[in-house]
């Protein structure tokens, strides 16, 4: 694929830019494939009678999670199986080292930079269908409320019966016939986001920007957020905050943390809010406030972007002896681990090794306990690469999708204004860019020039007309 400059029309140059590992060194592959010829390692407990099954975005083949939920009583249990990749990489072996430096799968729109080399990841570690895989199965219960009332995890073999992605699952619902595993799954879905809103958990409501092949080329779409994928992301939540609950009883763990934010952040939120024209009445709690706004408005949309300042400053929080000082996420609004996607987090490992000692009354591995203090850094260097690399794809096909349009003018909703300068969003195509004016009102659609599509600098730049 060739763009208009002669170069070609993938993402070799931000492979290069950012110096993704073309592949894995031979040390690792050979451990991989050796892992793959022995099976996987420990005592299990046959669960693959479970009618389990996953639900991933289209075509994807390295799946972390499986669930089958049914009805207990008035309330729920909920099965939700997570890879166990504690079965193949050997602690301190040449990939447990790699995949250490890694920290994380990148993903670009021609394919991804995996966490685990893909005889792993896509193939005998992934609960693909059909297929008897080792997982960590998590066991919860939970009441008519949906407050759970007991959590567990243990090594498991399971056997995933079918593979959806969101938009089919949510078609079973709109068409009254889901498949049976999941089909409390809109109540468990909407009692735990209700108790999310009481605790006071903030989700933003914002475009979510994806790449897809047009052709020859690339072109930008929004993926709609169905409503299973807000359910699909609750049980998600849900799990974490089982295993915080677990490490912070053992005073063990890795919690992913957010500090509250400051009461002056939430009155200029506030402010903000009185500027766009929305009605909040003092009373009313800043996560009840957003989940009530309608995303396709842009007032609300404004709003949402200017929300972002208030879950700054996340990190990874480790501990052994004793409670951290901060131990919870403001967005959750709870404690809250990373333990349902190893195949491509390295930090569930650890926090999902922890959770099964603790649950089988063992002693915790001296492995994970000395690896603890390193996973922040090799978190956050991860995250910030995964987001430099997303940023990047976007930008480049901004530019792809825009360099012959310069001069044309668009219909733009102002998100986060500054004096001179705002961030934008435009519907169609689908771009979030810089533009400059005298007079840029947030939250308000406003007329704009395209003045730039940079196709090697990956820059496009817009001015209000």
């Amino acid at each position: 694929m060739i763009g208009t400059d002669g170069a070609a029309v993938d993402f070799a140059r931000v492979r290069q830019d950012f110096a993704l590992p073309e592949q894995f060194p031979a040390a690792a592959l050979a451990e991989a494939e050796q892992a793959v010829s022995d099976g996987a390692r420990g005592a299990r407990v046959d669960a693959t009678d479970l009618p389990l099954v996953t639900i991933d975005p289209p075509g994807a083949k390295d799946l972390d999670q499986a669930v089958a939920i049914n009805r207990r009583g008035d309330g729920y249990r909920l099965h939700y199986a997570i890879a166990d990749l504690g079965a193949f990489v050997v602690p301190g072996g040449a990939l447990d080292a790699e995949v250490r430096k890694r920290g994380q799968t990148i993903y670009l729109p021609d394919g991804n930079v995996p966490l685990h080399p893909t005889v792993l990841s896509e193939g005998i570690a992934s609960l693909l269908p059909n297929q008897v895989s080792p997982a960590a199965l998590w066991t919860i219960d939970l009441d008519a409320a949906c407050e759970p009332v007991d959590a567990r995890v243990e090594r498991a073999l399971v056997r995933s019966v079918a593979q959806f992605d969101y938009e089919t699952v949510q078609a079973g619902f709109d068409h009254g016939n889901p498949h049976p595993s999941v089909a409390a799954l809109p109540d468990l879905g909407r009692l735990r986001r209700a108790l999310a809103i009481r605790r006071g958990a903030v989700e933003l409501q914002l475009p979510e920007q994806e790449v897809e092949p047009d052709g020859a080329g690339w072109r930008l779409v929004l993926r709609p957020r169905t409503q299973v994928d807000a359910w699909n992301a609750e049980i998600s939540l849900l799990t974490g905050m089982a295993a915080a609950k677990i490490m912070l009883d053992v005073r063990v763990g890795v919690l992913r943390t957010l500090p509250d934010p400051d009461a002056s952040a939430v009155q200029w939120l506030r402010r903000s809010a009185k500027a766009l024209g929305i009605t909040w009445p003092k009373e009313k709690s800043t996560a009840k406030l957003l989940s009530e706004l309608d995303p396709t408005q842009p007032a609300a949309l404004a709003l949402f972007m200017d929300a972002t300042r208030l879950l700054r400053g996340a990190g990874y929080t480790v501990f052994d002896g004793a409670v951290p000082p901060l131990s919870t996420h403001a967005g959750v609004a709870a404690s809250y681990a990373h333990v349902t996607a190893p195949l491509r987090r390295l930090v569930d490992r650890f926090g999902t090794e922890i959770c099964l000692a603790v649950c089988a009354g063992k002693e915790i591995p001296a492995w994970v306990r000395e690896a603890l203090p390193s996973l922040p850094v090799l978190m956050e260097s991860s995250d910030s690469l995964a987001s430099k690399v997303d940023r990047a794809c976007l930008d480049q096909v901004e530019a792809w999708v825009l360099h012959d349009q310069i001069g044309q003018e668009f219909d733009a909703v102002a998100l986060r204004a500054e004096p001179a300068t705002a961030e934008i969003f435009i519907a169609n195509p689908p771009v979030l860019a810089r533009c400059t004016g005298t007079s840029l009102p947030e939250g308000e659609t406003i007329r704009v020039r395209l003045t730039e599509a940079d196709e090697v600098r990956r820059k496009v730049a817009f001015e209000r007309v």
